[in-house]
């Protein structure tokens, strides 16, 4: 892969030719934007711009969210926001996975959907639509909170992750 720099930070040439592809225009925001989605996937607003700032100095968070409304509406990255956290980023397209959340730290994990066939895209009743994709977020306790204690057994079915805009998972 060629890779070129971009104050400072190296920015690969296939992240400005997909840009190109999708019809946007190659800035050295949008470029930082991508590359701290795809180094740090399930990012919230928040991770993405302190990443962003890191790397090109000044930004205003209003041009990191522009930058990340574009980005999602050519189908670059995908924007998921499981109930009760703050929206996150990622930048696995064209597939239709699903993600698992820790109720008590928020730590969010991809799951694969199943190949061939796909019964998450079967639904009971499907009212004539012509589903194309499903959004499955499977809810429990990480391995780290259960070992700490954090999380297991003190957790009804209708608790959800911290609301904090900050936070992060204290582990990976």
């Amino acid at each position: 892969m060629v890779q070129t720099s971009c104050d400072d930070r190296e920015v690969s040439v296939d992240a400005k030719e997909q840009l190109r592809a999708h019809g946007v225009l190659v800035t050295a925001q949008r470029l930082s934007v991508l590359r701290a989605v795809s180094a740090n996937p399930h990012a919230t607003v928040e991770a993405v711009t302190a990443d962003v700032r890191r790397s090109i100095g000044t930004v205003s968070r209003q041009a990191v969210y522009d930058a990340l409304a574009l980005l999602v509406e050519k189908g670059i990255i995908r924007r998921i926001q499981p109930v009760g956290s703050p929206a996150r980023f990622e930048d696995r397209v064209g597939d239709n996975h699903h993600h698992q959340v820790c109720r008590s730290c928020g730590e969010l994990r991809d799951v694969d959907c199943a190949v061939g066939y796909t019964p998450c895209l079967t639904p009971s009743q499907d009212w004539a639509y012509a589903i194309d994709e499903a959004e499955v977020v499977y809810w429990g306790i990480c391995p780290a909170c259960q070992q700490s204690g954090s999380g297991a057994g003190d957790h009804d079915s209708d608790h959800e992750p911290p609301h904090s805009e900050d936070h992060e998972p204290t582990h990976a």
